[in-house]
């Protein structure tokens, strides 16, 4: 089995649901839904998931992968380690939702002292995009930093108006998957 068939197959087995009512970030209902935690935080799909978001990120020539916390800390952590293992190493980075209150009082994670974003490519990821709005606040505060963003990379694209919104915030959308690859599961 090739490795985007298995870990389509992880998605489907531990983090797709179909049936009932489940509202979502965005606020709106859906009977379909994707919790892709146990997926990445599985071994393999750890792996898997690390592999094709650094393939993706070197494709694009990214110097970086970041995203929102939670969602996207388990996906940059994959990729910056399975991008050395593959020989094309690419730097991991966070952004909290909110500056903590202690310590360096960092909104962006990942970065040593007297390391910075300016002028370098980050591609945004998350684990599932609806309406975009939480890869948008992480390339909001990407791009403050100085970053470069031209794409957002998710694992599973709900197809519920991201792409929109990331147009006209001059982003390309690239997914690994959709929701329509699952909607006629059972």
């Amino acid at each position: 089995m090739d490795a985007r068939a298995e870990l389509y197959d992880l998605i489907r087995s531990r983090s797709f649901r179909k049936g009932g009512t489940f509202t979502l970030v965005s606020g709106r209902t859906s009977t379909i839904y994707f919790n892709l935690k146990p997926t990445m935080l599985h071994p393999d799909g750890a792996r898997l998931i690390g592999a094709a978001v650094a393939e993706r990120a070197a494709a694009l020539g990214a110097d970086y992968v970041g995203g929102l916390e939670m969602g996207a800390v388990p996906i940059v952590c994959a990729a910056a380690a399975m991008s050395a293992v593959a020989g094309r190493p690419v730097g991991a980075v966070f952004v909290r939702k909110d500056v903590k209150a202690h310590g360096t009082r960092s909104l962006i994670e990942g970065l040593a002292e007297g390391e910075t974003l300016e002028g370098r490519k980050v591609l945004v990821v998350e684990d599932v995009t609806t309406t975009g709005g939480s890869a948008l606040k992480a390339v909001s505060s990407l791009r403050h930093a100085g970053a470069e963003i031209d794409d957002v990379l998710t694992l599973v694209d709900r197809e519920e108006g991201a792409d929109e919104a990331f147009v006209q915030a001059g982003l390309s959308l690239h997914a690994l998957y959709r929701k329509s690859e699952f909607a006629s599961e059972t």
